[in-house]
């Protein structure tokens, strides 16, 4: 850090909410869009996702589904929640800022509540409460602080068993910087980060790593992306 740097020029410091809706207001609310000219990914992505759910004791079985109810921060089209979590849950919640792209889930079988605003102004319902809380390629939007009060937050509503432990998950799915840095791009005012900050946010949330695994199968151009299975520290 030179002399003139202060300790608040942070990659994630550059980070302006304003800025990231204002461009993906401006993308197709497809597959292409959602995915920045890689739509082939997208089964790939999800057959990933789905391998790392069951493992996680939140596939499928014999026909029946594991999740009574589901959360899907940043959901854009809803991708993930057409094509996986309505698979595994009985009814998938959103939240969304952009509001033309949530349109297509109005009235989807299995989609509740639509909250058109983002992450860092999501605030739970009471008395709701989540098996699964999915963040995929949407967490690079929030700053280090946001994200880490916005954990706390899912933590809140994960769901708890007869036991009395949490028995509700949170899944991060995104992707990680290949520098020895987190890195800002300015184009969509969102920060990649490095795992090691990942770690610390989630540390810093009061969760633990349950299972991580790297997603396999993407173009070699692309940034690696891993996924995170949280649980709070003491269950």
């Amino acid at each position: 850090m030179s002399p003139s740097e202060t300790k608040s020029e942070t990659p994630d410091s550059f980070i302006n909410a304003d800025d990231s809706r204002k461009y993906w207001s401006a993308i197709d609310p497809d597959v292409n869009g959602m995915l920045g000219g890689y739509p082939t990914v997208s089964r790939v992505d999800l057959r990933g996702s789905r391998s790392f759910l069951a493992k996680v004791g939140l596939g499928r079985t014999k026909g029946v589904k594991a999740v009574k109810r589901a959360l899907e921060g940043g959901a854009g089209i809803g991708r993930i929640t057409q094509g996986l979590l309505l698979d595994v849950a009985e009814t998938v919640d959103v939240v969304e800022p952009v509001a033309k792209f949530t349109a297509v889930l109005e009235g989807k079988p299995g989609v509740g509540r639509v909250h058109n605003v983002g992450l860092e102004e999501w605030q739970p319902e009471d008395g709701v409460q989540y098996d699964l809380v999915w963040n995929q390629w949407c967490l690079g939007h929030l700053t280090d602080q946001q994200l880490e009060e916005y954990l706390r937050r899912c933590s809140s509503v994960l769901s708890v068993g007869d036991d009395g432990k949490t028995k509700g998950v949170i899944v991060v799915k995104e992707n990680l910087s290949t520098s020895e840095e987190d890195l800002f791009d300015s184009e969509d005012s969102s920060v990649t980060r490095q795992d090691e900050t990942f770690r610390r946010i989630f540390e810093a949330a009061g969760l633990r790593i349950i299972k991580t695994e790297i997603q396999h199968g993407f173009p070699h151009e692309l940034y690696p992306v891993r996924m995170y299975a949280l649980k709070p520290k003491e269950n």
